[in-house]
């Protein structure tokens, strides 16, 4: 059935019910009953996975100290946690890492081409606090953990901080109202509070292709990239060492989107087997210019940030200074009800549904409008258009991608939505075909949809020896994402069940960072012991997030993906731990803002020994 998408003359018509069948057929390809279990963890051949190939581990003797605030992580999450700690005037911070040095996903994703897909003017935290102004509008991943050294060198993060250091359990002293943190160095450090900031994209995964461990050839996951196998460096130079190969990549998610122009560019001959196509709109990538950005009044980055939240999330602003392909679909749906209105349609539900509805009809045609007009080969071309609603999966922007499929050294391999069937000794295995491969590049992402405890490496044990993972057996609990009961002096730092703003996470790490401070500067002002949510207020914030309709956990009517449970049930555990505040990202910062300046603090108590 072909419909008009609203009561505007000049819109294209669009089979929906077509495209609905296709969007179906398509999705009913990919699913399986194993949903994340698909997945392997690093271990045997793969163990390396979990380690460190960039900073030599050195040798120190255990550390027994106290300090009054322990940032557990050195991404963006501790680093911005940890500027705003301290800005409040709370010096005793120290950063304990995994990694040898701070970055966290940006120490770990070196592989060519790595860049931010959201503008760097809103994603790089803490720009007019560092005085440091992006080279670009999307920046390349060097520039980015360049950033993150910049916080932790303006801030003194690096002057206490411990690195290379796993922390191996967590748990609560009741007698002395401290944290003990215990690590693989054999420390048993102490802290009057713990910032947890471990975040999900740092563990590893691979994918449950039969034989994995059976290749004979050179092999790696795009998070540990090796250059000495490639040659090359971070910046994008020529990996002359892949001249002559025949390299395959297994994956074709953002991260492959992004390194997969500097394969084909370098690799003798480059396969990419592909389960789903990704989504790639225009980046339109270009400098900035140091003169505008010098004339930006002070204030600016808040008000940048405020502008992208508002338009990403559907609101009105009178400009989009940010101009990317986020704001642009939201801005279509406003657009759409505003016709509508006008057309004297009532603003209803089902006014909504239908505005984003026929927005995002549009754009997806507009994006596989845009695979026909870049790639040579039509049936190439054909393959690479993705078939789900835009926001079913991570959204990718790139202006060189698609065009890589023109080079005649690169040859997609497309399993129709099943997958690699198999792995061998000397290559790859898609259906009866066989490619042999010198090197496998695995772009299979890290770990989302596993419990916490498995992704960070340790478990947390919180009053009477309850564990997190006990507490959050049914799903998350907290109060503002940040405080959870029964975990007396601990501050969770995330999206998840706050602002929950996934187009750009760093604005959630800062707004988290900027409250765990000020109730951690009111707990030392009043010389506090503890501070806690109640059990009451836990609860009733939890049915608050649980009737969201904003859930980070995608439609079940998608293609799996991370966005959806990888196409398995969506239930209350999973509605728990993808859910925000019910009016969204800019209605939760404009609450907890008020929450936190009001003096209150409703729902902690401050108990004093």
């Amino acid at each position: 059935m072909s419909i008009t998408t609203g009561p505007v003359s000049d819109r294209p018509a669009i089979d929906r019910e077509g495209l609905r069948r296709k969007y179906r057929e398509e999705r009913d390809k990919r699913l399986r009953p194993d949903g994340n279990e698909q997945y392997l963890q690093p271990t045997g051949r793969f163990a390396h996975l979990l380690e460190d190939p960039y900073t030599p581990r050195v040798e120190r003797e255990p550390l027994t100290d106290e300090v009054t605030v322990a940032v557990i992580g050195g991404g963006f999450s501790g680093l911005v946690t940890g500027a705003r700690l301290k800005q409040a005037g709370i010096d005793d911070v120290r950063i304990i890492e995994g990694g040898g040095d701070v970055g966290g996903a940006w120490y770990w994703n070196r592989y060519p081409g790595a860049m931010c897909d959201t503008a760097a003017m809103v994603y790089l935290p803490l720009l007019e606090e560092t005085g440091h102004m992006p080279s670009h509008k999307y920046v390349f991943a060097p520039e980015i953990q360049e950033h993150a050294r910049r916080i932790a060198r303006t801030f003194g993060l690096y002057d206490n901080a411990v690195f290379s250091t796993q922390i191996t359990r967590l748990e609560w002293d009741d007698g002395s109202s401290r944290w003990i943190i215990h690590t693989d160095r054999g420390d048993r450090m102490r802290a009057r509070f713990v910032t947890m900031g471990t975040g999900p994209l740092h563990r590893p995964k691979l994918p449950g292709i039969p034989g994995i461990e059976s290749f004979g050839g050179h092999c790696f996951h795009t998070s540990r990239w090796d250059y000495d196998y490639t040659g090359g460096d971070p910046s994008g130079a020529p990996m002359t060492n892949l001249a002559g190969k025949r390299v395959g990549i297994i994956g074709t998610g953002a991260t492959a989107v992004q390194c997969i122009p500097y394969l084909g560019r370098d690799a003798g001959d480059l396969f990419v087997f592909q389960r789903t196509p990704s989504s790639i709109d225009v980046r339109n990538n270009h400098p900035i210019d140091a003169d505008w950005f010098s004339s930006l009044e002070p204030g600016w980055q808040q008000r940048w940030l405020t502008n992208f939240a508002t338009l990403q999330t559907g609101g009105f602003a009178d400009e989009d200074l940010v101009k990317d392909g986020w704001t642009d679909i939201s801005q279509r749906i406003r657009d759409r009800v505003i016709a509508d209105l006008g057309a004297g349609a009532a603003f209803t539900p089902e006014t909504m549904l239908r505005a984003y509805e026929d927005s995002d009809d549009e754009k997806m045609e507009e994006i596989r409008a845009r695979v026909d007009a870049i790639v040579g080969d039509p049936a190439t071309a054909e393959k690479l258009k993705p078939w789900y609603r835009q926001l079913c999966k991570r959204p990718c922007f790139h202006d060189e991608y698609l065009d890589t499929y023109n080079r005649p050294n690169v040859h997609l391999v497309d399993t129709d939505g099943k997958g690699v069937d198999r792995i061998d000794e000397s290559g790859v295995w898609v259906g009866d075909t066989h490619v042999e491969l010198d090197c496998i590049v695995f772009a299979s992402g890290f770990e989302v949809g596993t419990p916490a405890a498995r992704r960070s490496g340790f478990e947390t044990y919180g009053r009477d020896g309850l564990s997190l993972s006990e507490h959050w057996e049914e799903g998350m609990q907290s109060l503002h994402g940040i405080h959870v009961h029964g975990f007396p002096n601990l501050f969770v730092v995330g999206p998840s069940q706050g602002s929950n703003l996934i187009s750009n996470i760093t604005q959630n790490l800062t707004e988290a960072g900027r409250t765990i401070a000020t109730v951690i500067r009111h707990a030392l002002d009043d010389s506090a012991d503890e501070v806690e949510t109640t059990e009451a207020a836990e609860q009733a914030w939890v049915e608050l997030v649980e009737t969201s309709e904003r859930a980070f956990i995608g439609n079940p009517e998608c293609t799996p993906g991370y966005y959806n449970n990888e196409g398995g049930p969506i239930g209350r555990k999973e509605k728990r731990n993808g859910s925000g505040y019910p009016d969204g990202p800019v209605a939760f910062w404009q609450f907890i803002d008020r929450w936190r300046s009001d003096g209150r603090f409703e729902g902690l108590e401050f108990r004093r020994r």
